[in-house]
């Protein structure tokens, strides 16, 4: 006789009338009189699956009484359709199997704080919640990508180990590297992507970055995921209009195919759905007149906050760019404005909703002497950069790109209080547990 096929949860659709097999964990249970009513999850989705005491043997009737929760389970039943069952359909349960009866479940419906849940963040992410936000984060990744491969991007990954860095000395992770000294976690693929887009005119990079900062506000982690573009022959307006397209796609995907979970997370998505083209583009000097009006003023060259930021984006209905930062607060590869040198053809994306930055980029400098200038400039080795001063020795041109921060953008979809919830493994100035 042919065994029952293995089918996922969110699939059983497909197979009203037939016999299946079932292999997850159990989410809760309860009973009324001769039939046990559980929902199994299988990391796909949570059906309800019914046991008769009728229908099977008395063992299998009185263990799966007794079942404690995420127990791993193997189910055997018959499909049939349900309008009241989560997902429209439950299981008749016909054998069971258990794999392993689970120690008493340390996560309750009760109230927990914030760091019991992050010290079990390894069971946390078996919840509704975090199911929901997770599939929204790995939306966005696939909406990304698939946005930038339509546009004839090449992905060509940049390397987490470095000899130098790309922002800022000052937070680096520092490891020993062999006998050739100290090495460096990535802060960014963007220097490597600029070699990259020289040679293949249009790339794009996605991996892990790490930053330093002895921060402790709700948009920071110390390790977190960006994707970044980068192409030849494009000046700051070509990068805005790339990026508004890009985070559009992106927002209009996830509505599109994640609707259940941000439904589940209560979203609300009447802001998400006015995320179109065009966004409004302000100038830094502009967004110091708002913060002026806004009794929040703050000296002309330093670079915004959270709460400036805040500030800046409750003024427009959708994402807005900021331009022409002041050069000391950028990096040091930033062109300079040809009418107004102190000032770069950076932007960056800020969020509505009060999420802020999404988005950091701009036109990068292609110049070799102003490059080799700002080296100096900014105290860093120039033999460390040969490499990267050679981009503008052969064929330079100019060319800008930007980084978009996958767990900021999560957040802000989602509509998280703390960017914590939006990576599997959050990485925090006071946490490397679990």
């Amino acid at each position: 006789m042919t065994p029952p096929p293995w089918v996922f949860i969110d699939l059983l659709t497909q197979y009203v009338g037939q016999t299946v097999e079932l292999r997850g964990w159990l989410y809760t249970r309860r009973s009324s009189g001769g039939i046990h009513f559980l929902l199994v999850r299988d990391g796909t989705g949570v059906v309800q699956a019914v046991i008769n005491a009728k229908e099977v043997d008395a063992a299998t009737f009185d263990r799966a009484d007794h079942l404690p929760q995420e127990s791993s389970l193997i189910l055997t039943g018959a499909v049939r359709s349900d309008k009241r069952a989560p997902g429209g359909v439950e299981v008749t349960v016909r054998a069971l199997v258990v794999l392993q009866e689970a120690d008493p479940y340390p996560i309750t419906p009760k109230e927990h704080g914030v760091e019991f849940l992050m010290d079990h963040r390894h069971l946390w992410l078996r919840s509704p919640r975090q199911h929901a936000i997770m599939r929204v984060r790995a939306e966005v990744i696939r909406a990304a990508t698939a946005y930038l491969d339509a546009q004839g991007f090449l992905r060509v990954d940049a390397p987490i180990l470095t000899p130098a860095s790309v922002e800022g000395t000052t937070t680096l992770f520092e490891t020993a590297y062999f006998d050739l000294g100290t090495a460096y976690l990535t802060q960014s693929g963007q220097l490597y992507n600029e070699a990259a887009a020289m040679a293949f005119g249009r790339v794009y990079c996605y991996g892990p970055t790490f930053r330093a900062e002895k921060s402790k506000t709700r948009r920071h982690l110390t390790e977190f995921w960006m994707l970044e573009p980068e192409v030849a022959y494009l000046d700051l307006d070509g990068y805005m209009d790339l990026a508004e397209g890009f985070v559009s796609a992106i927002v209009q995907d996830v509505l599109r195919n994640r609707e259940r979970e941000l439904a589940l997370l209560e979203r609300d998505l009447a802001p998400l759905r006015g995320v179109k083209p065009p966004f409004p583009r302000i100038s830094y000097d502009e967004a110091l007149e708002i913060l002026k009006r806004a009794g929040k003023p703050m000296p002309w060259g330093e670079d915004f906050g959270g709460d400036e930021e805040t500030v800046i984006s409750s003024h427009f209905d959708r994402p807005v760019f900021v331009h022409h930062y002041p050069a000391a607060c950028k990096a040091f590869y930033m062109q300079p404005d040809a009418t107004r040198p102190a000032v770069v053809l950076a932007a960056d994306l800020l969020a509505p909703e009060g999420y802020g930055e999404i988005i950091g980029g701009g036109q990068r400098i292609h110049d070799l002497a102003l490059l080799e200038h700002r080296l100096a400039e900014y105290g860093l080795p120039r033999d460390i950069y040969r490499w990267y001063l050679d981009l503008r020795r052969y064929g330079a041109v100019p060319h800008s790109g930007f980084g978009i921060g996958i767990e900021r953008t999560v957040a802000w979809i989602c509509g998280l209080d703390h960017i914590r919830e939006a990576i599997p493994f959050p990485r925090l100035i006071n946490r490397l547990y679990p």
